[in-house]
């Protein structure tokens, strides 16, 4: 393994590693534009998905007591999520991921350029517990169909006045369950071959300690500046998203 493939792959797990422990998401949009350098489509969002999913392990276990204080908010999300996994799954082939992919990143666009620009930001203040189950559906199908699990549970989410601990305990086991159910698919279809594994060995180190330093941040920040960050990465995820799929 060369020095650049070493470097590539080491790039892409502290970015994406230091995002997910901000932010609770975004390991693959930070992660993926250095891996794919290096790997085959296949082998980066294989790696990618591991990745996501243990260190988001350590920012669940950061907000485990807002999860506890209200498990049945998380369920809206994560079981219906559960069934539009296996829905974008099966209508994958028939249609146009890449064309899906510009119009929701168009979207992200849209949404997080508004609502930065803004002083105030929205607020959704009453109980919404079926937006929140559709809003769940919609993030596993687009998870099953195009890889884009956590757009819309991050657009709904950064409107909610919730306490960054509430939020995150939201978004990182949503992430978490859909991108470990998605490695257990990849492990079945046999992507995880020696190659793959070897870099697997190289990045989750490096973003496992990536992660404790973008949780040492989240840590520091008020509950306004997180939701303003979220807004913000919703910009840029959608920004990196139209270049990579358009270009």
């Amino acid at each position: 393994m060369s020095a650049a493939i070493v470097f590539s792959v080491m790039a892409g797990a502290i970015a994406g590693g230091f995002v997910n422990g901000l932010a609770g998401f975004g390991t693959a949009l930070f992660a993926l534009g250095f891996f794919l350098n290096v790997m085959t489509p296949v082998q980066a969002v294989a790696v990618v998905v591991v990745l996501s999913s243990v260190t988001g392990l350590q920012g669940v276990w950061e907000v485990r007591r807002a999860i506890g204080d209200n498990p049945r908010r998380l369920a809206r999300f994560v079981l219906p999520a559960l069934f539009g996994i296996p829905l974008g799954i099966a209508v994958l082939t028939m249609i146009d991921a890449r064309l899906l992919k510009l119009a929701i990143g168009g979207f992200l666009i849209l949404y997080g350029g508004y609502f930065s620009l803004r002083r105030t930001l929205p607020r959704f203040e009453r109980p919404t517990p079926v937006i929140d189950s559709l809003v769940g559906f919609a993030g596993g199908f687009l998870g099953g169909a195009a890889s884009l699990s956590g757009a819309l549970p991050t657009m709904w989410c950064s409107m909610r006045p919730w306490p960054r601990a509430e939020t995150r305990a939201v978004l990182q086991p949503f992430n978490v369950v859909v991108l470990g159910l998605t490695t257990l698919l990849l492990a079945y279809r046999g992507s995880y071959d020696r190659q793959t594994l070897l870099y697997i060995a190289l990045a989750l180190p490096v973003a496992i300690i990536a992660s404790r330093l973008g949780i040492a941040m989240f840590r520091r920040i008020s509950d306004d500046m997180f939701r303003r960050l979220l807004i913000g990465l919703t910009f840029v995820s959608g920004t990196v998203l139209i270049l990579r799929e358009a270009f």
